[in-house]
């Protein structure tokens, strides 16, 4: 299972806004810069995520992006959810209602599953990613000065 290029980069996009919003609104321009991510595609992304109320903007010098709400109340499938469809596990592509439909062996098995993925990504927050960064950062720092005194 993939996920989107566009879910992708908007938790990217995000988990960078809110690792560098301690003086301000961050523009778009500095997390394409830091992320390597193309501004025009940053700024359809952050439409999407303005409309579903998770970022607010602010026009003007010094203007940008802000979180619409603390990194501990916003998951990872809502940010999923205001920039791409449902995340579902497949195994054809036909879904439940077209035309060509037809149930197979293995629906339930995935329909389970795409639940399961549902559940997790609902269980992980902004704050839960900035965490585990910051803890990896701590390892890795940790390991050099053990490097270092050896």
């Amino acid at each position: 299972m993939r996920l989107s290029t566009k879910s992708r980069y908007a938790v990217t996009s995000l988990l960078d806004m809110v690792l560098h919003c301690e003086n301000g609104p961050v523009s778009l321009a500095e997390i394409s810069e830091r992320q390597g991510i193309s501004l025009s595609y940053l700024e359809q992304l952050f439409a999407k995520m303005r409309r579903n109320n998770l970022v607010a903007s602010t026009r003007g010098p010094g203007g940008g992006y802000l979180l619409n709400d603390t990194p501990e109340s916003v998951f990872i499938a809502d940010i999923i959810a205001a920039v791409d469809d449902k995340v579902v596990v497949s195994n054809k592509d036909a879904l439940p209602g077209s035309q060509d439909y037809e149930p197979c062996l293995t629906e339930q098995l995935w329909e389970e599953l795409s639940d399961q993925i549902a559940n997790y990504l609902n269980g992980i927050s902004l704050a839960d990613m900035i965490k585990n960064e910051e803890e990896a950062a701590s390892i890795l720092a940790q390991e050099k000065l053990t490097a270092k005194a050896s």
